[in-house]
């Protein structure tokens, strides 16, 4: 077998994290956990965000590699102050996944201003915030990074009964692209993470009805719901020196949903 060229990273450096600090938002438990193990699987240390459920139990499972924190993401002051812990703690962030979101469903005839607010601010709003304060510290150390934004199928599409989260969601889209044009030139790839139907809390009243949950799985060429651990290979793509030439992407990850 011949030998890789000079310039090509051997695949076990290409993918590795060793030496570099990341923060994962909403990782207490479904896509955030999942994909908070694989960035330390890859050799990352790791920064769990947790609001309403702590994510001191992940980060006991991650043997020393992770540390919990706690914030709400519903407040912009609480926000700020998670970044400031963690670079506190850490000295740093290298890779910041913007993952933590919630979700309202109703009639949009029917929703009102605060729960719209919430939404956005919890979805698009806390990620901007956490974004400016990565990328403000990566350019005062001139080190580059990585921040990955955690988009939806939404993003492409409009839903039913979901009008705040579709717009957080096309949001995160566009935001993704505009912060990938500011940045790239100092080496910061902003790219984003569009799951399908994945097997979590927030589809779970999906998944409850007979339906919804038999026309979803019709248009899904893979014939089932993701399962979290199917986004670990993606973000340490996204997180690691394999993707230093991508930016500003919106990568699906949704088997086969989008190309139906």
């Amino acid at each position: 077998m011949s030998s890789p060229a000079p310039n090509v990273l051997a695949p076990s450096r290409l993918f590795s994290l060793e030496n570099r600090v990341a923060l994962v938002t909403g990782a207490a438990s479904g896509l955030g956990a999942s994909m908070a193990r694989a960035l330390a699987a890859a050799g990352a240390t790791v920064a769990l965000h947790g609001n309403r459920r702590p994510a001191d139990e992940v980060a006991a499972s991650l043997a020393g590699r992770a540390t919990a924190f706690a914030a709400d993401l519903s407040s912009p002051e609480e926000t700020t102050s998670l970044f400031r812990k963690v670079k506190a703690h850490f000295g740093r962030v290298d890779v910041l996944i913007n993952n933590a979101g919630t979700i309202h469903r109703e009639e949009a005839i029917n929703v009102s201003l605060e729960d719209w607010q919430r939404v956005l601010q919890v979805n698009l709003t806390s990620s901007f915030q956490l974004a400016q304060l990565a990328a403000k510290d990566m350019l005062e150390r001139r080190s580059g990074g990585k921040i990955i934004n955690v988009a939806s199928l939404l993003s492409f599409q409009g839903g039913i009964r979901v009008a705040s989260y579709a717009a957080s969601k096309g949001g995160i889209a566009q935001l993704t692209k505009a912060l990938a044009n500011e940045w790239a030139h100092a080496g910061i790839q902003a790219n984003a993470i569009a799951p399908g139907y994945f097997a979590t809390s927030n589809t779970e009243a999906l998944r409850q009805d007979p339906l919804r949950q038999k026309q979803i799985l019709e248009r899904i060429p893979a014939g089932r719901w993701g399962e979290p651990d199917d986004l670990a290979g993606t973000v340490i793509f996204l997180a690691s020196a394999a993707s230093n030439y991508v930016n500003g992407t919106v990568l699906t990850v949704d088997g086969g949903w989008l190309g139906r």
